[in-house]
């Protein structure tokens, strides 16, 4: 048995981005192997307070860390061309060979509806995200590429800083047609916590895209974002999952909500006991330990944990401790 790969999740909605840097490096100096950087405009909630530019951050934290890192997730699509993403991702993995990787999603309203568009249903936005890709694949080629697609155009363009190897392109999803486009076209899986069917449907849908594409699924990354509430009192605990991260406890989907504001008004109907089956809120440490545990066990490769307090070089250094540890893979 090996030891787990476990990840620090640093949320640039929550922190200011200096004050982040040091529960980065306090991460990896209690255990965590990498940093997953979240990629926001806006705050879920006004109470979070912050949200940096995701691309100076990650260039900040490598800088001062040596393990993985990336955006978890970028969407590529609305406020930046995939061209600039796909620049942006050769500079981080030309800087930082064999540390970088590209996490993509298809968008949220509150972080890409400023920017004045049509903000379409999901089944257009999963679409203009696998374009996307495909620029990005082809950018990454190194060669002079062009693209006239659907939803986006792009004339003659080579990128001329480029890493030995293009980084790996894992997307976040928790559905499983775009599980199985993700195994057939990508490098990796995000997901978030969720039943066990859930998540071996997606991994079952991934899988089959994966083989259809001639690839081998098991040498595959399967990465998990994982929301929890820890602190030394379980009163504490559910304080801050109710006051820091009450979209946590909000059970319907938030990628069309366009304003802090609006979530701020929802987080005033969650309740304790909307957390349930959703997020791990508890101060036992074995608890968290047996949660984590049971996620590695069902496949995955790599978990990002986000205590959602501001207790964060507290609970690094009781998991780093207690928990970290313990996990095996």
């Amino acid at each position: 048995m090996t030891e787990a790969e476990v990840g620090y999740a640093a949320m640039l909605e929550q922190f200011h981005p200096t004050e982040l840097l040091g529960f980065c490096e306090g991460a990896e100096k209690a255990g965590f192997s990498g940093v997953m950087a979240a990629d926001h405009v806006q705050p879920w909630v006004p109470r979070q307070g912050q949200a940096a530019f995701v691309w100076s951050f990650m260039t900040a934290a490598a800088e001062r860390t040596k393990g993985d890192m990336g955006p978890g997730v970028t969407c590529p699509s609305f406020r930046q061309h995939p061209a600039v993403i796909a620049q942006a991702a050769a500079t981080m993995a030309t800087m930082y060979p064999g540390r970088f990787w590209l996490g993509l999603g298809s968008g949220e309203a509150l972080n890409e509806h400023f920017v004045g568009g049509y903000w379409p249903e999901v089944p257009e936005r999963i679409a203009r995200m696998f374009e996307s890709i495909e620029i990005i694949r082809k950018l990454f080629s190194g060669k002079e590429v062009k693209h006239k697609g659907e939803f986006y155009r792009m004339e003659t363009l080579q990128l001329w800083t480029m890493p030995e190897a293009p980084p790996p392109i894992y997307v976040a999803t928790a559905g499983p047609v775009t599980a199985e486009k993700t195994g057939r076209l990508c490098d990796g899986i995000i997901t978030v916590g969720a039943t066990d069917e859930k998540i071996e449907t997606v991994f079952q849908r991934f899988e089959k895209g994966a083989k259809e594409a001639g690839k081998d699924p098991t040498t595959m990354p399967r990465i998990l974002q994982l929301h929890l509430s820890w602190a030394e009192t379980e009163e504490a605990a559910m304080q801050n999952a109710l006051t820091e991260w009450p979209n946590g406890g909000m059970k319907f989907p938030k990628q069309d909500i366009r304003s802090p504001r609006d979530f701020e008004q929802m987080a005033k109907l969650v309740r304790p006991e909307d957390f349930k089956g959703r997020m791990l809120i508890s101060s036992d440490l074995e608890a968290h330990r047996r949660e984590i545990q049971r996620f590695i066990d069902m496949g995955f490769s790599k978990v990002y944990l986000h205590n959602v307090g501001r207790n964060q070089l507290e609970w690094a250094d009781a998991f780093g401790r207690e928990v970290l540890p313990k996990l095996t893979a």
